[in-house]
């Protein structure tokens, strides 16, 4: 269990304090942005900007453009999201929980590849030397930003994609000593996999009293 912790605390003994209580204050806020979107609850937006920004900034001076991308798009993206499902026809929200159509398929794998090649790109444009690290950050982007735009569109699908790529992201940020933001995904698997049978069953219940 020692080696366990020895290796989440190694990486943080040469890390200056800001960095650390940034980390965590990114952690706590990603943590509740998951929970409030399995809750269809629209703080999910405000707590995630707040963890998306600070994730930008550490993923920025430690040089991880891909991600640095992926969480830049989640904070622009959290934007269209928190007005999208804050507009409301009377007293009724006008974006229900529904599933992907085939034009809505075709957006999101649009969206997938546009986001690996920005992503890749920004590692050209400043002269990375790309690792298979890096290749990795190039597709999750990629998966993540479609994930995020099918939950700012209430998609059932988001929460698959989440899931897919946030079992990807766990030992890559293990790997590269960013443990408790490798914690943070781990637990993000577990949210977005309770999300997906909360949103399923509350659409089945819609289905059945439409």
């Amino acid at each position: 269990m020692s080696q366990i912790f020895d290796f989440f605390l190694e990486a943080y003994r040469q890390t200056p304090t800001i960095q650390i209580l940034l980390e965590a204050v990114a952690f706590v806020f990603g943590i509740a942005s998951v929970w409030y979107a399995k809750k269809e609850n629209i703080l999910v937006y405000p707590t995630g900007i707040i963890c998306t920004v600070i994730t930008v900034y550490l993923l920025y001076i430690n040089e991880y453009f891909g991600d640095m991308m992926m969480n830049f798009y989640y904070s622009v993206m959290s934007v269209y999201g928190w007005w999208n499902w804050s507009r409301k026809k009377g007293d009724k929200y006008v974006v229900p929980i529904s599933r992907t159509n085939t034009k809505e398929k075709v957006i999101g794998f649009c969206l997938f590849l546009l986001t690996m090649i920005v992503t890749y790109s920004v590692y050209k444009a400043n002269e990375y030397d790309i690792q298979i690290a890096n290749y990795i950050d190039v597709f999750t982007s990629g998966v993540f930003f479609t994930a995020m735009w099918f939950m700012a569109n209430k998609k059932l699908e988001n929460w698959t994609l989440w899931i897919f790529a946030d079992l990807i992201t766990i030992p890559l940020y293990a790997y590269r000593g960013l443990g408790m933001l490798s914690l943070q995904y781990l637990i993000f698997t577990i949210l977005a996999i309770q999300g997906y049978i909360a949103w399923k069953k509350s659409l089945n219940n819609n289905l059945q009293t439409a």
